[in-house]
């Protein structure tokens, strides 16, 4: 046995934990299979409809102010756990967006990035023994860390006979017992599916009882279409106190690598944040948090662009589907499609969501994302790449051809 085998902590079990190449992280995966089919198919270019972030660079506007900064002697310096410039534009944008005006800088710490920020959460609360409760399909982070330090992970299917909302009456009395952490995300990745003031009220009321700790990921929160309006969970009387909400930059404003997000809660909340964060990163590079707090401040403007070019996209793609033989409806919020899979394509059945992702790529070089969860179901992004109207029509009727010729069974 290698020296290192011996010294890997207990929470981590073996090296296999790091094996790709017996655990590969299912993104992994499917990058794997989508270059392998390029290569089989060089002559037909690829349909990518699984990317999983913005197809559009950040503002110009966002990028002058982040080169302007990065020229200031005084913004070279450790930011640690964030500037005042950024919280308190981060108050007016909770303000202006989510109607949320009972909030002043000491309700909101930075982070860079979401993952961080769900990594960090655990340690505040986690015990051994301790229950993460965790949607899926779903965004596995805080999961992950929760086991890390000994708690455990309970899975909530996110169903389609539940309008993809986690079944909280039917958890097991012992895990509701152990429970310390929700995790919830809406607008949700992948489904689709938005909440309702009720269904939040619903969750504060079960959390408050239940005493359990609610974290709300709004990585999608302003993305949102018709007559449904960004909404958060802390509109609800009484969420304050028991709930941490989670705003990103990444996918509202195209700033993925960015780095920048903000966490929002009580001020004990914050603090017990802070204390974490300012034990684990130096804060995020005072230049990237001057233009965060401009985007914020401009924020009509630069996410209404995104909004207006994701709605006409799924409307697009919506009736391609449709045509093809798939039951689908326009999301409310979000840049996916969650569809059911068809039932195959001549005398070959889908079993799975990977069953169906695999021949779709191989045979028409159409890449999506396979979820198998709580049914077998495709993610279908709209951020692909197309840098014009005209390129959008030509590569829906592309689509349209491609899904056409596979002669698929519904």
């Amino acid at each position: 046995m290698d020296f290192i085998d011996n010294m890997v902590s207990e929470r981590l079990g073996d090296l296999s934990f790091f094996n790709t190449t017996t655990r590969l992280y299912k993104f992994e995966k499917l990058k794997k299979m989508t270059k392998e089919a390029i290569l089989k198919h060089p002559t037909t270019n690829l349909i990518n409809m699984g990317v999983g972030e913005p197809d559009k660079m950040a503002n110009i506007s966002v990028v002058d102010v982040l080169c302007e900064e990065s020229h200031k002697s005084e913004n070279r310096f450790y930011s640690d756990n964030g500037i005042l410039e950024f919280q308190e534009a981060a108050c007016r944008f909770m303000k202006n967006v989510y109607n949320i005006d009972n909030l002043t800088y000491h309700n909101i710490m930075h982070g860079i990035g979401s993952k961080s920020i769900l990594a960090m959460i655990p340690i505040g609360f986690i015990n051994p023994g301790d229950v993460c409760l965790m949607t899926v399909p779903g965004y596995p982070i805080m999961g992950t860390y929760s086991k890390f330090l000994g708690g455990e992970v309970y899975n909530l299917p996110l169903c389609e006979d539940n309008s993809f909302l986690p079944d909280l009456e039917n958890i097991p009395t012992d895990i509701l017992k152990r429970a310390k952490l929700l995790y919830i995300n809406y607008p949700n990745n992948p489904t689709g599916q938005v909440a309702t003031k009720e269904y939040y009220k619903y969750l504060v009321d079960f959390c408050t009882k239940n005493e359990i700790f609610i974290i709300s990921d709004m990585a999608y929160g302003a993305l949102t279409y018709g007559d449904y309006k960004p909404l958060s969970i802390l509109s609800v009387d009484g969420a304050l106190d028991i709930c941490m909400e989670i705003h990103s930059l990444s996918k509202s404003f195209n700033m993925t690598g960015f780095r920048m997000a903000f966490v929002v809660a009580s001020t004990k909340a914050i603090n017990l944040y802070a204390t974490i964060k300012g034990h684990t990163d130096s804060g995020q590079f005072i230049p990237i948090q001057k233009a965060s707090s401009f985007a914020l401040d401009n924020y009509k403007n630069l996410i209404e662009e995104n909004v207006t070019r994701y709605s006409r996209r799924f409307d697009m793609l919506v009736e391609v589907l449709r045509n093809v033989g798939f039951e689908v409806s326009k999301p409310r919020g979000g840049f996916y499609l969650y569809v059911a899979i068809p039932k195959g394509c001549g005398d070959i059945d889908f079993y799975t969501a990977e069953d169906a992702f695999t021949y779709m790529l191989d045979n028409a070089m159409i890449s999506t994302v396979p979820w198998d969860d709580c049914g077998p179901y495709l993610r279908i992004s709209v951020t692909y790449d197309a840098d014009s109207l005209e390129d959008e029509v030509l590569l829906m009727k592309e689509l349209h051809d491609r899904l056409l010729s596979l002669n698929l069974r519904f």
